[in-house]
């Protein structure tokens, strides 16, 4: 008789950027709270620092390996430029075009560790064929929005049917964005595949799991597992609880502290997003306009050695001094959206950025700039919880409509309120759902690790062989030890015709 299993291994592959490396960390570690998952976690070494700080804070040394995936080398993009943070957008795409050399490598990665399962990113399905011809189920966990989801498949894949929710309709200039980088992953990723928006859901073992939560994107998750015909499970928002304060960040709190109750403003557009001189020069104006409190976070590129006086409009830093402080590079974020002076996020609306406000229940000041947040902003709206700040003519955002955007959320009694209500209840229900979600998941991925395909990877099979249906017998896996180092090198190539 089969012993029962008494741990799982799962081999996690997110995309190199920041926005997907810690929701792939924060699904691990709450699923290593609830079971014996052991996981590798795959990645390029430049990343592997900000990786090994998460895991180290968390005490997670035990339960999560570092692995290396190798792209092959180039003079245009060093290893240092492995990642999206800090990478010049002019090398976005190379780096795109760079990680999909990185296959043979992760071939070799999956012969080596066998793991039990494999949870894989947008931008890599053949993570999931080569796992599959492995004999190793491959589940594809989306870190974006089902409402973006619905919003590409209905508008490049099914663009002559009727789209069910208007809310999410954008601008011509706003849509551009989305095409480019589109016609880009058509061409680099998919390999012109006729199903490029779901060919990531078909390849995934029975569910695709996504970063979510029905109160929020219900009636979006499923519509697309109604068009995709794949259960999409929910996870919830997997949002870092508010961390441990160092020196400057309790002076930041201290800060706060003598700020009214939802009267300060936070300002920040990520890690991957860097505001020309012009940007800042309009939200400075704004700020100037609405005499509201603020935190504002700017960052520069690495590389660019830039004075924070001389990046902010003249006189600008003494006017404000008494009522704003202006970050560069890094601030607490969890915990100033969590203080109950924040009464807004002026956000470029990413989805981890969107999650964690409403999580806080902090509504959002949207100034979306690219692809997906375009949407996110919109659906933000039609929820209830977000202005976004109308572009002029030139589809350009201008002081005087930031301040009007500000005045809304933040100092208008009656509108201000109506949001903070209607993100608190939305707060509520994700913390509601986000135990049960975890739960449910955390069992999902325990029962498919537990077996392995048999049959020379099944869905592989029957995705490109739609027509034929083989029964496969489901066998357990053979329980492996994993070692305990932080962190597996893999030789690079193993297999000189692999990367050929």
């Amino acid at each position: 008789m089969e012993k029962e299993r008494t741990m799982s291994k799962i081999l996690m592959f997110p995309w190199l950027a920041h926005g997907h490396i810690f929701p792939y960390l924060e699904l691990a570690k709450r699923i290593i709270k609830r079971k014996n998952f052991y996981i590798y976690f795959c990645s390029t070494s430049i990343n592997f620092s900000s990786i090994k700080n998460f895991i180290e804070n968390f005490f997670l040394n035990n339960s999560i390996e570092l692995v290396e995936i190798h792209l092959k080398p180039s003079p245009e993009l060093p290893p240092h430029y492995h990642t999206t943070k800090n990478l010049p957008s002019n090398l976005n795409s190379t780096l795109l075009k760079a990680f999909q050399t990185s296959s043979s490598s992760f071939s070799d990665i999956v012969s080596i560790l066998k793991p039990d399962l494999v949870i894989y990113d947008y931008f890599q399905p053949w993570s999931a064929k080569i796992a599959s011809l492995q004999g190793i189920p491959a589940v594809h966990f989306v870190v974006t929005s089902a409402a973006t989801a619905s919003f590409i498949y209905h508008h490049y894949a099914n663009w002559d049917a009727n789209f069910p929710f208007q809310e999410l309709t954008i601008k011509e200039d706003e849509k551009k964005s989305i095409d480019n980088l589109i016609e880009f992953v058509y061409t680099n990723v998919f390999e012109k595949d006729k199903d490029i928006f779901f060919v990531n859901y078909k390849l995934s073992c029975d569910v695709v799991i996504c970063k979510t939560s029905k109160g929020l994107e219900g009636k979006y998750i499923d519509y697309i597992s109604n068009e995709c015909k794949k259960d999409i499970i929910p996870v919830g928002p997997l949002v870092s609880d508010a961390s441990e304060i160092d020196e400057e960040s309790l002076e930041i709190l201290k800060w706060l502290n003598t700020k009214p109750k939802y009267s300060t403003l936070y300002i920040s557009f990520g890690s991957e997003y860097f505001l020309s001189k012009e940007e800042i020069g309009e939200i400075a104006k704004g700020l100037e306009l609405c005499s509201v409190n603020f935190i504002w976070v700017i960052r520069f590129p690495v590389g660019e050695t830039v004075n924070i006086e001389e990046a902010l409009p003249r006189g600008f830093l003494e006017g404000v001094k008494e009522r704003g402080k202006i970050l560069e590079g890094w601030a607490p974020q969890a915990n100033i959206l969590a203080h109950e002076s924040t009464g807004g996020f002026m956000s470029h609306c990413g989805w981890s950025s969107i999650n964690e406000s409403l999580y806080f229940g902090v509504p959002v000041i949207g100034m979306p700039m690219r692809i997906d947040q375009f949407i996110s902003s919109k659906m933000l709206g039609e929820a209830g919880v977000c202005v976004e700040v109308v572009r002029n003519e030139n589809e350009v955002f201008k002081g005087e409509e930031i301040a009007k955007a500000i005045i809304k959320v933040i100092l208008e009694n009656l509108n201000g309120e109506e949001f903070r209500r209607r993100a608190r209840e939305l707060s509520e229900e994700m913390k509601i759902e986000e135990e049960q979600a975890i739960d449910e998941t955390t069992e999902l991925l325990w029962r498919l690790s537990s077996q392995q395909f048999f049959f020379l990877g099944i869905h592989l099979h029957n995705y490109l062989l739609p027509w034929h249906h083989p029964t496969a017998p489901l066998i357990p896996t053979k329980q492996l030890i994993p070692t305990k180092q932080l962190t597996t090198k893999i030789p690079f190539p193993l297999n000189p015709t692999l990367a050929s």
